[in-house]
């Protein structure tokens, strides 16, 4: 088994369920202790549970990445149980119906951008704290193939996950010559809780839509977005600085 995270600590927002979740475990099972936050307690709770039942060392938070106070009481947290921190991927995220731009309320967007872009922002401020400190480390932000491309009737979304790879980009360049790297990644459509509302609940007609523009013909798992934000984030990985890597089965190619 794959242990190159022995000894090292990671950090994972969003960590309730889906991509998330699964790369909470694939850290866990490199060999990493983790710290799960999600602002779900009930889920964020049962995930730690499962980690923990199988042998993982994890750390299960409830955390709003909207409140930097919070966001920065979590780190130090995490800081003062393990005594450093190695790896960070910054996922939490939330959608919205989709609707054309003049039907979004300036209450959906402030909402997007404050959860998806702001909670990056905050999460990022903790997390290099500690690594400039210690002099090593890595972030992976979650945008999306929304942050590559518009998506039709998603303009706040979209904005969000731009911003996401503008702000990992600028970073990544602040901090590279402090041996930290910063990374994004960008699911396509990925078999998740999220995806599953997006769909309507697995409409035949919109997962049948969705698929069309899939050349892999299929939706992705989490845990393939898991491999990629753990490689990201690992030794093999070194020379990867400001990229936004595109996981998405071809739609975009």
């Amino acid at each position: 088994m794959n242990k190159s995270f022995e000894a090292k600590v990671a950090l994972v927002t969003g960590a309730g369920g889906g991509i998330g979740l699964a790369t909470a475990r694939a850290f866990a099972e490199a060999g990493a202790s983790v710290v799960l936050v999600d602002h779900d307690e009930a889920k964020i709770k049962k995930a730690a549970e499962q980690l923990s039942g199988v042998g993982h060392d994890v750390l299960g938070v409830t955390g709003d990445v909207t409140n930097s106070a919070e966001v920065t009481a979590i780190v130090e947290q995490a800081i003062s149980l393990y005594g450093r921190l190695d790896a960070a991927f910054n996922n939490a995220g939330v959608n919205c119906d989709a609707a054309p731009m003049l039907e979004t309320g300036d209450d959906v967007f402030d909402r997007i951008i404050d959860v998806n872009l702001r909670g990056v922002w905050n999460c990022m401020k903790a997390e290099l704290r500690q690594m400039i400190a210690q002099g090593s480390g890595a972030i992976v932000n979650c945008s999306s193939i929304g942050g590559m491309r518009g998506s039709k009737g998603r303009s706040a979304y979209s904005a969000s996950k731009h911003g996401v790879i503008g702000l990992t980009r600028a970073a990544a360049r602040d901090y590279a010559d402090q041996g930290i790297r910063i990374n994004a990644v960008c699911p396509g459509m990925i078999d998740t809780p999220m995806m599953i509302e997006v769909s309507k609940n697995h409409d035949p007609g919109i997962v049948k839509a969705m698929l069309a523009q899939e050349p892999i013909g299929r939706f992705g798992e989490p845990e393939e977005i898991a491999a990629a934000v753990v490689w990201l984030c690992s030794p093999a990985a070194s020379f990867m600085v400001g990229h936004a890597m595109v996981v998405d089965g071809g739609v975009l190619a």
